[in-house]
């Protein structure tokens, strides 16, 4: 979930008797070039300013081209010998390596067309472009503008790929896409000064700049907005409604796609970074839906209530439990974040240097988004990094759920993590554009489950909450498997989480559309946060009374984003040099 390059001289070799270490060490500042030169906009967010005139190359030919060039820096990692590498060479060539075959092994597959979910889509992050790059000086705000009038050609390249998307059977399936067209033309719905395109401008003026210079720049910010993103971006929603949306897919599972039952096992163990098929997922979901079943029951008794139906009936009914307007809700999720922040010292021993805000979710995705997300910043560019908060449909959105949504989203969660991962002694390319969602995600729930050590769900209501929230994650298991592999509808799956959690309706009708549209994301989750419970055990184990928690954290973070088998490793070394100190 993470918005990310110097020509790379791909052909060049290593001086004749280079250590294996050296041969490493060219090949990745090769591969972090050429990044930055294909991600400009993250390069420019990174403090790298060669591209601030660009923005990415949407086409397929571009693609392919990208690919080929993945595919040589493979070759290269591949021909250097593990011998002679350090444990943390190997770790940055493994973790290299799994990034660079992904991304050709997914350049293979006919869903490489399907270009938008119910989660995301290149127009909602192409909106959101003044809020991830550095705006503070005139260089900046010039580069913003040049930036702005270039969306037509990627909006062009979207609707070429997606007519033959289209063409060849890869298209969205038509229950989960209610609305999408709104989440297009909300980013111009309005005046143009009201648009996410122009908030840039309603910032300071910076110092270098005039204000005459200041007003002109203004002016000409509006007259894009105007005459060049709300035609494109009305094309596009033209397009989706008369030509996409006719011909979106009558069954839900990827599997009814050409090729969709390889395509799923690959994101299956993409997201997972483990080799377990959507079977052995779909059993594991269903195990850890008993187990936490009887924790919810145990809650519900505690509390009084018969049973846990009679518990879940009266926490989404009871008005009480829900924020009356949108500032009620922004202010609890406030008051959360800071009380978890001054527990933080307790559980971790280094703290992360870069902030993080609040911020609503853009009105015209917020009632068909999930609940919350995380938006990472950049410490390099003074970017903070954002916990945005869902304020629609508030009778859905009970502030019980606040205690463990915040530790998830924010801290100790994806903030905490990712906001660190900067700060680590690693190569460019692991602390900024390496994501593994097996990691990052199974972070933030076990983020969920260290609140109960934390005493964040210090009533039922919230401890129900909490429960819930783990089961909204064992579910994912079991009906993303159910979709896309076993042939389930998407009643089935509503049902499914009806049946088993206490999330609201609104939620599970988001949450199971968004599984529909990003099949295999939300494996990660769990099979990841279990890995991690998993190593904690070990080490608790291991160690006896020489554990320390703040310390197993801390070594569990300093890795970054890592796949799993990776993270056992790590620790596994951590374990022995615990046993060492004296």
């Amino acid at each position: 979930m993470r918005k990310f390059a110097l020509a790379l001289l791909l052909t060049v070799s290593s001086p004749a008797l280079a250590a294996p270490s050296d041969d490493l060490k060219t090949v990745i500042a090769d591969h972090w070039a050429w990044f930055l030169k294909e991600n400009p906009t993250a390069a420019s967010s990174l403090g790298v300013r060669d591209y601030d005139d660009k923005l990415s190359d949407y086409s397929l030919a571009a693609r392919d081209k990208s690919a080929a060039e993945a595919q040589a820096l493979l070759d290269r990692l591949k021909a250097i010998p593990d011998a002679g590498l350090t444990d943390a060479d190997r770790a940055n060539k493994g973790v290299l390596s799994r990034i660079l075959s992904e991304q050709i092994e997914s350049n293979r597959f006919g869903q490489r067309l399907m270009l938008f979910t119910t989660y995301s889509s290149p127009h909602q992050g192409f909106a959101d472009l003044g809020s991830y790059v550095p705006l503070y000086t005139a260089a900046d705000y010039r580069s913003y503008l040049t930036r702005l009038p270039q969306f037509p050609k990627i909006n062009a390249d979207i609707i070429s790929i997606t007519r033959q998307a289209i063409a060849k059977g890869f298209v969205q399936p038509c229950e989960a896409m209610n609305g999408f067209e709104t989440t297009i033309t909300g980013a111009i719905a309005g005046k143009p000064e009201d648009t996410r395109f122009y908030e840039p401008f309603k910032r300071n003026k910076p110092n270098d700049v005039s204000d005459a210079d200041w007003a002109a720049m203004k002016a000409e910010g509006l007259r894009i907005i105007r005459d060049v993103l709300t035609p494109a971006y009305q094309q596009f929603s033209d397009f989706y409604v008369k030509e996409y949306k006719p011909k979106c897919a009558a069954k839900v599972g990827v599997s009814y796609q050409p090729g969709g039952k390889d395509y799923y096992a690959f994101q299956a163990r993409s997201h997972t970074t483990t080799d377990l098929t959507p079977a052995q997922i779909h059993d594991i979901g269903l195990s850890e839906v008993a187990r936490i079943l009887t924790r919810m029951d145990t809650v519900a008794k505690q509390a009084g209530y018969a049973d846990r139906q009679s518990f879940i009936a009266k926490l989404r009914s009871d008005p009480t439990y829900y924020a009356k307007s949108p500032e009620e809700l922004m202010e609890a999720a406030a008051r959360q974040a800071k009380l978890i922040d001054g527990m933080l010292p307790q559980y971790f021993g280094k703290l992360p240097r870069l902030t993080y805000g609040l911020k609503e979710i853009p009105k015209e995705t917020a009632e068909t988004t999930t609940t919350a997300y995380y938006s990472p910043g950049s410490l390099a560019s003074g970017i903070a990094g954002f916990y945005y908060v869902n304020t629609s449909k508030l009778d859905q959105r009970p502030i019980y759920e606040l205690p463990a949504l915040t530790a998830h989203e924010a801290v100790p969660g994806h903030h905490f993590q990712g906001a660190l991962q900067q700060e680590i002694d690693m190569p460019d390319f692991r602390k900024h554009a390496a994501w593994f969602t097996a990691y990052g995600e199974g972070w933030g729930l076990y983020s969920e489950y260290l609140g109960e050590e934390m005493s964040l769900y210090d009533t039922p209501e919230k401890m129900m909450g909490r429960l819930s929230y783990e089961m909204w994650r064992a579910c994912r298991l079991v009906v993303d498997t159910g979709m896309h592999s076993k042939g389930w509808t998407k009643a089935q799956a509503i049902k499914f989480m009806t049946d088993n959690s206490a999330l609201s309706a609104a939620n599970i009708e988001a949450e199971v559309n968004r599984y529909i549209s990003w099949p295999g994301q939300a494996l990660g989750y769990k099979i990841g946060e279990i890995k991690l419970r998993e190593l904690r055990a070990k080490a608790t184990a291991a160690l006896g009374p020489k554990f320390d928690l703040r310390r197993f954290h801390d070594a569990v973070l300093a890795q970054g984003a890592v796949p799993l088998d990776v993270l056992e490793q790590a620790i596994d070394r951590w374990i022995s040099a615990e046993k060492a100190r004296a």
